[in-house]
Order: C-alpha cells, then sequence, then structure tokens
C-alpha cells in the first residue's frame, strides 16, 4: 500500500485498530528514502535511529493518542531549528550550527507525536525556485530526475511525492511551497501570514516569511496546520485572535470565483494555462458563478518582491559574519578580512547576488528611490485584492507559469529563474493564504498545479474548493513510476 496516499485520519484509524504499527509506517518511508535517497537528494540529514526509538515509545502510548500526526513521519525543511539537531539552511556559512531550541510549529508536531525523520534539502536561505543552490547538492524532481522540483522548499515536497515522507513543512516567502507543489504533484498551503509562528524559522524576509505544510492530500495539509496553527508569545508577528476553520457551513453552491486576466497572459506556457481553465470549467459547474476580475499592478509585483525581499535578507543575514557561530575563514589579517572571506567563502552566489542587491536597496541615497517606493506599490497590489475580494470569494490561477524545467536550464540566467514565482509573489505581498492542488499532467507526463487564493484567514475556503479539485481529478492515486 502507497500510504502516502491516504489522508491522516485514514492512517490513524489504520493505526488505533492496529492494522498499522507505527513502526511499520516508519519502515515504509525509510525504505523509500533507501531506494529513491540517492538519486532525488531530498534529505540533508536523517535520523533514523532516533525515529525508531520514537516509534517504539509512541506504540506504548497508543490508546491516548488523538492528534491525526501521533506517529507519522514528517520532513522538516532545513530553515526550522530543532534543538540540538544541525540546521544549516542548505548553506556552507552555517556548517556545525547546533540550535539550543526547536521552532514552534516544529515542537508543536512533536507535542502532538509526529516523527520527525529528518531535515529536507532547500535552496540556500531559501533563495531560489529550483533547490539547485544548495551547498548539498541540488534536489530532483521524482516524476523526471532529470528536471527540478522547484523551490525553495524542493526537499519538502521531493520527499512527500516520493513517499520519503508523508507529510512535510516548508516555508513560503515568495511561492517556495506552492510552486514546488505544483512542479512535484503535491498539495501545498501557505497559511496566512501571522496564522503560523514563525520563531525558529531562520529569516529570509521577515514580513513575507511564513511556514506551511505539503502532503498528497488537501485534508493532510488541513489537519497540519490545525495542529501547528495558532498564537505563539515567542513571535511578535503572530496573530492573537482566533480563526477557527468553519468549513462545514461552507457550500460551493454559493461562491463566486474570481478568474484575474493578469495571470493568463504572456509567459504562461499554453499548457499549463489549459489545465487550469479545465479544472476552472468544471468547477463552474458547481459555483454559483466564475467571472474574470482584474489585479491591475500584478505587473509590479516582481520587482517590488525583489526589492523588499532582497532588502531584508541584506539586514537579516548580516549577522553571519564568523564570529558567533557557523563557518569561519582559516586565512586572514584583522577583523574586517575575516568578516570578507568568510562572508565570501560561506554564501553561494545567488545569497550573495540578493545581499548585494538589498544593501544597494538601503544605501544612502537610494532608500526613497527604491525600497521606500516598494513598499508603496506593495500598498497598491494590496487594495487591489481587498477590492477584488469585495466582489469574489476565491481566486484562482496557475502556481507556476511552467511544469518543471531542466535542471541546469535557468542556473545561469537569474532573471528567468526569479519570473518562476511570477504567479505566487503576489500573495506573499498582500499576506494572503493560498492552495496549490495537483490539476493535471501535460503532454510529458508532468504535474500542473492549480492556485487558490482566499482573503486572509479563509484558509476554509481554500479547503473547500481545493477538495473539490482533488476529487474530480484523484491526482493523488497517481504515483511518480520511480527505480
Amino acid at each position: 500500500m502507497r500510504y502516502e496516499t491516504l489522508t491522516l485520519a485514514q492512517l490513524h484509524n489504520l493505526i488505533i485498530d492496529k492494522k498499522l504499527s507505527i513502526r511499520e509506517l516508519l519502515d515504509y518511508s525509510f525504505s523509500n528514502i533507501e531506494k529513491y535517497e540517492e538519486n532525488i537528494n531530498a534529505f540533508i540529514s536523517l535520523y533514523k535511529e532516533e525515529s525508531y526509538k520514537k516509534a517504539d515509545e509512541l506504540q506504548k502510548g497508543l490508546d491516548d493518542s488523538k492528534s491525526l500526526v501521533y506517529g507519522i513521519p514528517v520532513a522538516i525543511k532545513d530553515n526550522m531549528v530543532i534543538d540540538g539537531k544541525e540546521t544549516t539552511c542548505a548553506s556552507k556559512i552555517l556548517k556545525g550550527f547546533i540550535p539550543p531550541y526547536t521552532a514552534t510549529s516544529v515542537k508543536r508536531l512533536q507535542d502532538a507525536g509526529a516523527i520527525i525523520i529528518g531535515k529536507a534539502n532547500m535552496d540556500e536561505f531559501a533563495m531560489g525556485s529550483s533547490t539547485e543552490n544548495s551547498a548539498f547538492g541540488p534536489t530532483k524532481n521524482p516524476w523526471d530526475l532529470e528536471r527540478v522540483p522547484g523551490g525553495s522548499s524542493g526537499g519538502s515536497a521531493a520527499s512527500v511525492a516520493s513517499g520519503e515522507a508523508i507529510f512535510s513543512l516548508g516555508s513560503d516567502t515568495g511561492g517556495s511551497i506552492r510552486q514546488p507543489a505544483s512542479l512535484t504533484g503535491t498539495v501545498g498551503l501557505k497559511p496566512t501570514y501571522g496564522r503560523v509562528s514563525r520563531y525558529g524559522l531562520i529569516a529570509f524576509a521577515s514580513s513575507l516569511d511564513q511556514i506551511g505544510p505539503f502532503a498528497r492530500r488537501v485534508d493532510t495539509v488541513f489537519d497540519v496546520l490545525s495542529v501547528i496553527d495558532g498564537y505563539d508569545a515567542m513571535d511578535s508577528t503572530s496573530i492573537k485572535d482566533s480563526y477557527p476553520l468553519d468549513i462545514e457551513r461552507i457550500e460551493l453552491k454559493n461562491l463566486k470565483i474570481g478568474i484575474p486576466k493578469e495571470y493568463f497572459g504572456e509567459g504562461i506556457d499554453l499548457e499549463v494555462a489549459d489545465i487550469v481553465k479545465e479544472n476552472i470549467k468544471v468547477l463552474s459547474g458547481v459555483v454559483r458563478d466564475v467571472v474574470e476580475v482584474s489585479l491591475p499592478h500584478t505587473e509590479y509585483a516582481l520587482p517590488t518582491y525583489y526589492l523588499i525581499a532582497t532588502a531584508e535578507a541584506s539586514s537579516n543575514l548580516a549577522r553571519y559574519d564568523g564570529v558567533q557561530y557557523g563557518y569561519r575563514a582559516k586565512d586572514y589579517e584583522d577583523l574586517i578580512d575575516m568578516y570578507k572571506k568568510t562572508r565570501s567563502q560561506g554564501f553561494g552566489e545567488e545569497v550573495k547576488r540578493r545581499i548585494m542587491l538589498g544593501t544597494y536597496a538601503l544605501s544612502s541615497g537610494y532608500y526613497d528611490a527604491y525600497y521606500l517606493k516598494a513598499q508603496k506599490v506593495r500598498t497598491l497590489i494590496i487594495e487591489d485584492f481587498k477590492k477584488v475580494f469585495e466582489d469574489v470569494d476565491v481566486i484562482i490561477t496557475p502556481a507556476s507559469p511552467t511544469t518543471a524545467f531542466k535542471l541546469g536550464e535557468k542556473a545561469k540566467d537569474p532573471l528567468s529563474m526569479y519570473l518562476s514565482d511570477i504567479l505566487t509573489i503576489p500573495v506573499n505581498l498582500a499576506g494572503l493564504p493560498a492552495l496549490t492542488v495537483p490539476g493535471g499532467r501535460d503532454s510529458k507526463g508532468l504535474p500542473v498545479g492549480v492556485q487558490i487564493i482566499a482573503p486572509h484567514f479563509r484558509e476554509d475556503l481554500l479547503y473547500k474548493v481545493g477538495k473539490f479539485i482533488e476529487e474530480e481529478n484523484k491526482f493523488y492515486e497517481e504515483l511518480p513510476k520511480l527505480s
């Protein structure tokens, strides 16, 4: 049985009814890791011995288990700290860094009985769209090992697509959950900014970063959300108010769907657009109405994002200087020389590029012209969404302009790589929740994702629409043919 195709509720029932032991489920994950990991490279580190010890402990306490994640193997993106476990952000500069505390989202999973089997590969410091910018080598797409899995949470996505983990956690700064979900045929949820604690998530761009889950089923990502959701006093951006998911009261027949014309224009692969439109056509038969809408400032989202994100990255990554932790250059003349050589040798090319861009945007004489202006355009993008959501309940778009591209295809063209996130970036700028659900496959057999966007804290709408698309396609039954 392919356990990753089941919902958490189905797995939980098998475990509670003693038809499946926690150790057997763990055997399933590690057997897939043993078979596939050499080719996929989804993990930076694995905790096999510790995981089996945890499984045996959990099996003894099975009668007291209530959480659906109890005994379930999970992969964690390597930018979330775990007490006593090396955390690298896939960067040479953090080699050997052992954090003394655990990220809130990870701790909540641990407390609920989930088994952390390892740390997933990623683009260095979450900067990339292909998981090729990793000090530990690229992750490969389980659907085609010559192609990328997307990024920056490519390891988290690939581990789920290959059955190495039942679900995983990733982070989304400009599409880093939704884009790899689209490219690997998985379900990826980016919650509303502030809904899930960022405490223990190593920052890339603090006003954009958000933790969220991957799985093969819509039910699973929302069950995981219910565990990691909630206020955290350790995160100053965490929302104190409670926003429960009242899914039962929502009826598809009452929903109005918006289709933004700006998301189906130039640069979108025709096959991708057609598959998304076919899903919208099916959906139109069960909802109240489907209408075209406009988000006029969409064209400015990409440059706005790359000014704000790089500026925040320049500030956040200033702490990595070789003084307190991580990598330090061996040969240097004085303190300044040590800073220069440590950062030059420790950071990868893409990270250095973004630090340089961000530092320039924040420098004297350019702050108003670039960073401040980008923040003003961000407000216009937020207002665009507010206006549209006055008339429609959710927005549907492609999640990625293309299906998975070949390894190395865009590595030497940063601007082309940046365009991979053009359909997901506006959501982060506005702090909205969004869900990617598989909508089909193109002529090459590669997955295509449908992106659903909802107003702030309306993840319940995402669930209802996403669940319908999932059941129409049943893509979770289709699995990559790995050997």
